[in-house]
Formats: C-alpha cells, structure tokens, sequence
C-alpha cells in the first residue's frame, strides 16, 4: 500500500506514471490522468466536449465524456495491453476537463470549441478530444488545420455526414462535406471506413462499406488507410456507431451490419504509419448504454491513440539516441 495513492487525478505530482490506484474508487479522470489545465510539458492533452444539440436521432452524448472516463479507470494497469508497455512512463498525459459551452446559445458553440481547442494546440501537445455528438468535429478540424493546412480525414463511422449544408448549421450530418467545400479536408487523401448508410455525394471521399470490411483482415484495412492518406498530415474521428450494435449499443444512431471492436481496435493498432496529428471518439451515448458496453469500446479506442503516441515518442528518443551516437536509424512517420 506504500506506493500507492487516491484521486491521483488530483494529487499526482507528475504528468507522467501509472496511478497504482483500486480502479473501483477515486476520482474519474481519463486514465487517471492529472486534472489540470496547465498543459506545459504535456505530449497529449484529453479533454470532454459534452454537446449534443446536433443529433437528428436520440440525445445523450452530452454524457459521453463522462462515460468513457469512468469505463477507462480500469486501462490505468501496466503495461497496457496491446502495447506491452507503461503508456504512461514517459509519455506525459494530462486531462483539461471539459469545454464550457452556452447551453442556450448553440451558435457560439463551433467558435468556442474551435478557441479553446487551438488555444491548447498552441503549446504543442496532441489533442484528445472526449465527445459529445459528432459536430464537435467541425470546430476541431478547424483547429487542427488552422496549424497544419488542409488535412487528411480517416473517419471511422456508419454514416457519411456529407448531407445538404448551408455552411451554419449545426448538425453532425453534414460537417464532412462542408470541411471538404471548405478546404479543411483533401478528399482525396480521406477515407471513410464502415459506412453503412448512403447520401447524396460522397464528396470524392474513398469509402470501405460496412460489408466489404466484413469481407477484409485487419490488417488489410489499416493498409487501405496508410496508402490513402499518404504521409499527409491526419486527422482520426471515430464515430462509435462505427461499431455494430452488438458491440456499441449505447449511441444516437445505430445501424446494424458494422465490424467488431476486436477488429477495428486491431486496425488502429496498425496505424503507426499515419501522421495522426489530432483524434476524437465521438456519439457515445450512455443512456442506451448495457454494462458499459459502448463506453468501454470508446475508451478502448482513446486509449490505442496514446498508445501509437507512446510509441512514436519511444521511436523518436531511440532516433535520436541513434543520431547522437552516430547511429543511423531508420523509422516510419507519424503515429
């Protein structure tokens, strides 16, 4: 019991290390990770957005932060699986809490999530973002591209979310093609992958339908994904409802026919290759939720995001390791 602590989202003294806390008490940041919004020195900073004004089906993503947090105390273990490593040993993780939005004044909300999103990206660090519906990507797109121009959209989801738009609304169905009118996103380096629904364009987006991943291995989809993005600076939205209903009840629109979170947790595995510069997990919804079926999917997913984090900064200080001894070393781009 020496070693260990409680509410280390409160009382730990770094932004790096495990919490070594009962994962059935304390407080319920992501992954027990500091509440602080002090993001010097942090290589990732996770933070809740808990908006769904956008839905056009059942509400309740406003909850979904606090759902993934809950479900992810239990991942705060070591090493992390599938990484085989404390993600948490050098990588510095903190958690800013959540965006404060007007609740009834809905039209300020794209601009304020877009401030404050950039006004962390100004330190440097990656972006976690914790939905809320999937508008709150518009805003972060925004963001992201306002530092590293137009990007590549990787887009895990069952809808296309290119429908009609005006350029004001606010509805998560229509913010992909709006970003590609835009020139936020390049479609022509964007993929959408479980698409189970169909709209009027598709905006020159590639798409891998829910039944052709059924058809391909993990691995064949992590491939489809690298070669499309190219090495061009990327931006991961994952919509829960990407998942079929077995496996992510607890969403606004769910749609029958998706892949398991066994196979697409192991296609994000597989993506060290792709310049990830930003990334969400979006829709989750725990009122439909069954024993935190969906939240624990959605944790999952943020957690694999840190972990090809971890990663990347592993190769990079073995990198330059190498160079200071006059070592030449050879590795992938991106996370």
């Amino acid at each position: 019991m020496a070693t260990k602590n409680i509410d280390h989202a409160f009382t730990a003294r770094s932004k790096t290390g495990g919490a070594l806390e009962p994962t059935y008490s304390g407080a319920l940041s992501f992954m027990r990770r500091k509440y602080t919004k002090d993001v010097k020195g942090a290589d990732a900073v996770v933070w809740g957005i808990p908006f769904d004004a956008a839905v056009t089906n059942r509400p309740g993503a406003r909850f979904g932060p606090q759902a993934i947090r809950r479900a992810s105390a239990i991942l705060d273990n070591d090493p992390q699986y599938p990484f085989s490593r404390d993600l948490f040993e050098h990588l510095a993780v903190v958690d800013y809490g959540d965006c404060l939005l007007d609740s009834g004044n809905h039209q300020k909300t794209p601009g304020t999530i877009e401030r404050e999103a950039a006004k962390i990206l100004k330190s440097g660090a990656f972006l976690l973002t914790l939905g809320g519906d999937h508008f709150v990507t518009w805003p972060l797109l925004k963001a992201h591209a306002a530092i590293h121009g137009p990007l590549a959209l990787v887009q895990f989801d069952a809808h296309q979310d290119t429908w009609e738009d005006d350029g004001k609304r606010i509805d998560h169905g229509s913010f992909v093609g709006r970003a590609v009118k835009e020139g936020i996103i390049d479609p022509d380096r964007s993929i959408q992958i479980g698409i189970r629904t169909h709209a009027p364009d598709t905006f020159g987006i590639k798409i891998l339908y829910g039944h052709e991943i059924e058809e391909m291995r993990a691995s064949d989809i992590a491939y489809a994904i690298v070669d499309r993005t190219g090495g061009k600076k990327t931006y991961l939205t994952f919509d829960i409802d990407c998942l079929d209903p077995a496996y992510a009840p607890g969403t606004g629109t769910p749609v029958a026919g998706g892949p398991s979170s066994a196979k697409i947790l192991s296609t994000l595995r597989q993506l060290n290759q792709v310049d990830i510069v930003g990334a969400d997990v979006v829709e989750v919804a725990p009122a439909y939720d069954h024993a935190d079926i969906t939240a624990i999917a959605g944790s999952m997913v943020a957690m694999q995001y840190l972990g090809l984090l971890a990663e990347r900064k592993a190769r990079q200080e073995e990198m330059n390791n190498g160079n200071h001894n006059g070592a030449a070393v050879n590795h992938g781009n991106g996370i």
